[in-house]
């Protein structure tokens, strides 16, 4: 099938606000019985409840976030929900609202939009979650995204990053490293490209790393895993910065210590060879890395026959005094001070 090299681009101006409000959300649907009303009056209607209520939000800049050279809008419109779903499963709770605004210069056209809510609409349905509101604005440079969730959680189930108790695991869900070295391949390829457009990448050996970049999956799994293994964890945070940035949220919010070792921390083959091929250390890349989206937590030591040997998580550590600090355990047992290398949106990594 032949590609159209001249697609049909309708200017935004011609919808207006309200009208482009209206297109862009006419195809989601309702999915929790907790939303009374959602996009189409002047606030979205909640339930009330006896749970408590996890609010979160994330403002995503193109060329500070995201790079649409390399980055789909549908994807964009995904991740950008993940990145928000995430910090509710990492509170130990449900998603079940989102609201979305973009600010969009006049170089995105209708079917852009139509494209990066497309993206929205597939996580929400994927994740069971409702579209009840937002704004939609202009701007005068690029794209802007701002997405807040909504979640719900028992009291009694709610996990703080303070709750952190000397001699607990330390636990990661999943895999680390594999978003930041998907992200290394695009910028590569996003060069090669500059130099010659008619070059033609081959990705076929960074498939995992390149999904794991540019369509990560929140971890809505873990506290339901959690549960049905009777283990609530004492402290837990998402792996959006890196996994020592967020150790050290965990560590200085509880007052305590932490010794994680090298030889546990969970790796993809495709990392490994990834990190050979871009001559990267494969363990810098899996503390310091970012956007994984898995779930840190720490467990009792009691519950270690209840956590070992489940294919969800690896135990990396355990939690110390505070007085001993935050320690990387090399694979030849030497201590190595960890530092909080991660991204920081004010400075970039």
């Amino acid at each position: 099938m032949l590609e159209d090299k001249n697609p049909q681009k309708t200017s935004l101006a011609e919808l207006g606000e309200f009208g482009l409000i209206n297109h862009i959300t006419q195809y989601f649907k309702v999915e929790n019985a907790s939303t009374i009303k959602a996009v189409g009056d002047d606030a979205a209607v909640l339930e009330a409840s006896e749970k408590q209520t996890l609010v979160t939000t994330d403002l995503l800049i193109e060329g500070v976030h995201f790079d649409l050279s390399y980055m789909p809008l549908k994807h964009l419109g995904y991740k950008a929900v993940m990145a928000n779903l995430s910090d509710v499963y990492a509170m130990n709770g449900v998603a079940e609202q989102i609201t979305v605004s973009i600010a969009v210069s006049n170089r995105f056209s209708l079917e852009a939009i139509e494209e990066l809510y497309a993206g929205i609409q597939l996580a929400c349905s994927t994740y069971k979650v409702d579209l009840i509101g937002g704004d939609t604005t202009s701007s005068t440079k690029g794209m802007l995204i701002s997405i807040t969730a909504i979640g719900k959680a028992n009291k009694a189930d709610v996990v703080y990053r303070n709750g952190a108790k000397e001699t607990d695991l330390i636990v990661v869900s999943g895999d680390l490293g594999a978003a930041y070295l998907g992200l290394q391949v695009l910028e590569r390829e996003k060069q090669v490209f500059k130099v010659n457009p008619n070059n033609q990448p081959d990705l076929d050996n960074y498939t995992y790393l390149i999904e794991r970049q540019l369509k990560p999956e929140a971890r809505k799994d873990v506290p339901l895993i959690l549960k049905e293994l009777g283990v609530k964890p004492t402290a837990m945070i998402d792996i959006s910065d890196g996994l020592s940035s967020e150790l050290f949220h965990i560590c200085t919010q509880s007052k305590v210590g932490c010794k994680i070792y090298e030889e546990k921390l969970p790796l993809d083959p495709q990392v490994i060879s990834a990190c050979e091929e871009f001559e990267l250390d494969s363990t810098m890349v899996a503390l310091s890395g970012g956007e994984d989206y898995e779930l840190l937590f720490t467990v009792p030591i009691t519950d270690f026959e209840k956590i070992k040997g489940n294919p969800n998580f690896s135990i990396v550590g355990h939690i110390t005094a505070q007085n001993q600090g935050l320690n990387l355990v090399t694979r030849a047992n030497q201590e190595i001070e960890l530092k909080a290398q991660g991204w920081n949106a004010l400075k970039g990594k």
